[in-house]
């Protein structure tokens, strides 16, 4: 492959950097992360009005980038991607999710089937991509073995999110969640593990210590580790529906997934599609569903467009 650097541009959300790092890894690419945004006023305008300008990028971006690959995700890191392919030649872009303005302004357009767009440069994913690989969990350690935890106890593990445009991740949410799980699995001989993301509130994990007491084993820190060696204990994983990144992780495992609702501030379609279509492939349930012990092929949504992507570039 004639690329052999990549430049990513996102603006640091927990499920955009999962996609570019995730994709550059299968990529085998050594890659520099910049995180980018737009200034003020333009950040609010929509992409196709904003001017193609350094001026209105909030963030260092290299001057040259000849002859590497570029990926971006989010609509704040578009204009940085259109400033430097414009200004370097032999530059291949590539823009992760619906970009809302001409496709023709990449080379292609990874873009989930929940974003329901078409083109002759679009290369369309089940799911969204990211970082976490079936090697990775295989090959984790035990971090929760001090908590006297192993792959022979029945463990389920809560892997929570955080507020967004959709969801207030609120205490009444997440306590009717809590009730659920605690007479779905608790009560029926599981072992729970609660994992935190960065967008999970400081006030949701004092109410989980509240609630779940010495029922369960919470980490109130941010950390991969314990996210992979989680995915490797578990029987069976509950993720919370705010995420389509964190839902897709796990699906790499081939485990069940309870996906736990919270009434939406507002309707999402996307969400909804994305869902509904995790449903229909067996790859979730929802959480309050019988408990089944079920498996799927495993989705590796990532590796599968990294090879084509690999094409395209030799």
């Amino acid at each position: 492959m004639r690329y052999f650097r990549a430049l990513l541009l996102t603006e640091g959300a927990h499920g955009m950097v999962s996609q570019v790092e995730g994709l550059a890894k299968a990529l085998k690419l050594d890659f520099n992360h910049c995180f980018v945004n737009l200034k003020k006023p333009w950040k609010y305008f929509p992409i196709n009005l904003v001017p193609v300008s350094k001026s209105v990028i909030d963030g260092k971006i290299p001057d040259q980038i000849e002859n590497q690959v570029l990926i971006s995700c989010g609509k704040n890191s578009i204009i940085s991607s259109l400033f430097l392919k414009r200004n370097n030649k032999n530059l291949f872009n590539i823009h992760i999710q619906n970009p809302k303005i001409n496709f023709s302004n990449f080379d292609l357009i990874v873009a989930p089937e929940h974003d329901q767009i078409k083109g002759g440069n679009v290369l369309n994913t089940f799911g969204a991509l990211h970082y976490i690989t079936k090697q990775e969990i295989d090959n984790s350690s035990n971090v929760f073995s001090k908590y006297n935890l192993s792959e022979n106890d029945k463990i389920v593990s809560l892997i929570l999110g955080g507020p967004n445009r959709y969801y207030d991740f609120n205490e009444i949410d997440l306590g009717n969640i809590f009730l659920s799980i605690k007479d779905h699995f608790l009560n029926k001989g599981f072992k729970l593990i609660l994992v935190r993301s960065r967008r999970t509130p400081d006030n949701i994990i004092d109410f989980a210590k509240k609630f779940f007491l010495n029922s369960a084993v919470i980490i109130d820190f941010v950390s991969k580790e314990f996210y992979l060696s989680a995915l490797k204990l578990s029987k069976t994983i509950i993720v919370t529906c705010d995420s389509t990144s964190m839902i897709s992780e796990c699906a790499i495992t081939q485990k069940p997934i309870f996906v736990a609702k919270m009434k939406a501030k507002r309707r999402n379609n996307r969400f909804e599609y994305f869902l509904n279509s995790f449903r229909e492939k067996g790859i979730i349930k929802f959480l309050g569903e019988n408990i089944d012990n079920w498996s799927y092929p495993e989705l590796d949504e990532t590796k599968r467009i990294a090879r084509i992507i690999k094409e395209r570039l030799n």
